[in-house]
């Protein structure tokens, strides 16, 4: 396994129907990628909808934060 300690990457997403730029680790691309593909839905509509969850919380933290918050939960509840 190559070593998970690599500067974030920056890639341009759509959402909603706006691009972004996300800067996350590529672990968590990987995570995210597999993530979407579990679901069976692109990887932008995956982005919305941890965007769209994110916004409604008290204090919503930055989306690529949210998006490592959401990718640790999903890995914890699929390991119980």
């Amino acid at each position: 396994m190559a070593t998970p300690y690599h500067p974030p990457l920056k890639r341009s997403i759509e959402i909603a129907g706006h691009k972004t730029s996300i800067s996350l680790e590529p672990l968590f691309w990987d995570m995210l990628r597999a993530a979407a593909e579990r679901e069976g839905v692109p990887l932008n509509a995956l982005v919305a909808r941890i965007d769209e969850e994110r916004i409604q919380a008290e204090q919503p933290p930055g989306l690529a934060g949210a998006i490592r918050l959401w990718l640790v939960a999903s890995a914890l509840e699929l390991s119980r």
